[in-house]
Parts: C-alpha cells; structure tokens; sequence
C-alpha cells in the first residue's frame, strides 16, 4: 500500500512538473525552410486592461436626465426644455430598450392631445398628458387606459441607438417631449408630477 502510494504521488508530481514545463516553454518549433509555425490569439477582458488584471466585462456609463421639466402658463401653454438628452459614455454601443412614466402620487396620466381636451377638467384635479421622442424617432404619448403608469416604448426603435463614445458624433440621442396639463389654482416651483423611466442595454447581437 505504502509502494502504491508513492507511486501515485510521483506520478502526479512529474505531470506537475510537465504542465509547468509546457506553459513556461510552450512553441511552435519551424525546422524545415517553407515550415509554418502557429500562434492562437487569446483575449482576456479585465479591469485594468492588463494581461494579468482582474477578469471584468466592459463598464457601462450613460447619462440619463435626472429632470425634465415643464413650465404650463396661465394660459395653459406649455415649455419644456430643449436640450435634454441621453449621453453614452461606454466604450460599447447602447440602446433605449423600453421607457415607461409613473404618476407621482397625487397625479393621474391621461391621454396627450391639444390643450382643450383638459378644459372641461376641474381646476387641481391634477391630470396631465404626456409625450416624448428619442433621437427623432416616432413619438410615443401617453392615452387614458392607466391613470397610474404607462409604458411609451416597449422595445428599442429608430433613434434609441447610440455607439459607444469613441464616436462622438452618434453616442448621444436628444429627447423631445411635450405635455398638457389642467389648471391649478396656486403657483407651483418643481413639483414633481412624474417619474420617467429609461431603460438601457448593450447594442449586443
């Protein structure tokens, strides 16, 4: 028994030693002229970008608008900003998968359309209609099926690509949006009515 253990132990350490051997001297040896010698290429994702750093997927970095506001005049004419928008600061290519609005509490969704249509509303009865654009592509507008959330997008359309931030001139899509809103009968600053979720994924095949 004791034979057979040291056999076994002295088998494992020789291909120890062999594996060590073939990993520190391992090549391609050409020795006739005409000869082809080979060279796998291998690809190690990490942290640092150094062949021994630690294993890591590309980062994602986009900047999505914390506030997007809207102005409603006594008139109920409505402004909303015009330069809001979404950055990719990835290496990788992006996309809007899906963008979804909640009502905050105290508010209701309602359907988008001319101002008029809220006239017959009650003044703080707290409703408004929403709409929005991404990167010029179709607008989507909120309608009065769920006063409580709705989604605008379900899926990734024209405009909602974006490549990744070497290329300066396509990593970024602007956002269009308007809105109506009914009366109220005391002057607001940065209420929030709403809540706007985007939500973002690799551009992956």
């Amino acid at each position: 028994m004791k034979n057979t253990k040291k056999i076994v132990s002295l088998i494992l350490a020789i291909c120890m030693i062999a594996s060590l051997a073939i990993s520190a001297s391992a090549a391609n040896t050409v020795d006739a002229s005409g000869g082809t010698g080979t060279s796998s290429v291998t690809l190690s994702s990490t942290a640092d970008g150094s062949l021994d750093g630690d294993p890591s997927a590309t980062k994602m970095s986009v900047v999505v608008p914390t506030v997007l506001p809207i102005a409603v005049g006594t008139d109920g004419s409505v402004a909303t900003a015009s330069d809001a928008k979404i950055i990719n600061n990835s290496y990788g290519a992006v996309k809007v998968n899906s963008v979804s609005i909640e009502a905050a509490q105290g508010w209701s969704l309602a359907a988008f359309g001319s101002k008029d249509t809220l006239a017959h509303e009650k003044v703080n009865s707290n409703k408004f209609g929403f709409r929005l654009a991404i990167g010029g592509g179709a607008a989507a507008a909120t309608d009065n099926k769920n006063a409580s959330k709705q989604t605008l997008l379900d899926s990734a359309v024209e405009g909602c690509f974006m490549s990744g931030v070497g290329d300066t001139s396509a990593n970024s899509i602007g956002i269009s949006y308007d809105a109506i809103v009914t009366p109220v009968s005391e002057a607001v600053t940065n209420t929030a009515i709403a809540s706007v979720l985007f939500i973002i994924a690799w551009d992956a095949v």
